[in-house]
């Protein structure tokens, strides 16, 4: 189901206005990390921004397609970083070190600004465009995730596609939840035992 609602006005070529739509994004994102979704109004995205309310609406219709805009903007955040593990070369030797490189990578992703984080993950709306592109994602994380359990000696796990699926989401969804709940002050002790908690869950023997 197409929303037009949930849509960018325009994209721009010149590299002037791909200036003033960053600046709109990047107050966005400020506006909606210190005020909420609520209070996050599209006048005070403008005034942060240093623009006028019209120039706002030339490239969103309302603070939603802005939210959806930094919503995207995360998810390809993340994925890159999954990418960048991947791609990388050799991962370490250690189940538990390649896990944990997941993790941080999740981690990351999340830390710089939980409050805005908060607001994508529980108020942002997810056109179809996002949900797919969410769920392309999943299903290539899973996938290269199933590889590497299964090239692993040390898992043990009887259904290893399986394994990947839950070893992903959750992951995602721990990480997610930690870092909207929380200040990240033991966010070292949470990474420990997720690790844990997921190699003790590979390694039942």
């Amino acid at each position: 189901m197409p929303d037009k609602r949930l849509r960018p006005r325009k994209r721009p070529g010149q590299q002037r206005a791909v200036e003033t739509r960053q600046r709109l994004l990047d107050a966005a994102a400020r506006v909606f990390s210190e005020h909420g979704y609520r209070a996050g109004t599209t006048n005070r995205i403008a005034e942060a921004a240093g623009h006028s309310i019209g120039s706002l609406y030339q490239y969103f219709p309302n603070k939603d397609a802005i939210l959806v805009e930094l919503s995207a903007a995360h998810a390809r955040s993340g994925v890159a970083a999954v990418d960048r593990l991947l791609d990388g070369g050799a991962l370490p030797d250690l189940l538990d070190d390649k896990i944990r490189l997941f993790v941080r990578a999740a981690i990351d992703n999340h830390r710089d600004d939980p409050s805005l984080h908060r607001v994508l993950f529980e108020e942002a709306p997810r056109p179809p465009e996002l949900l797919d592109f969410l769920h392309a994602s999943q299903l290539r994380a899973v996938a290269a995730a199933e590889a590497l359990l299964d090239a692993d000696p040390r898992v043990t796990v009887a259904d290893v596609p399986m394994a990947a699926r839950l070893v992903v989401t959750s992951i995602e969804s721990q990480v997610h939840r930690f870092t909207a709940d929380t200040d990240l002050e033991n966010v070292d002790a949470f990474e420990n035992e997720l690790v844990a908690m997921l190699v003790r869950y590979l390694t039942p023997m």
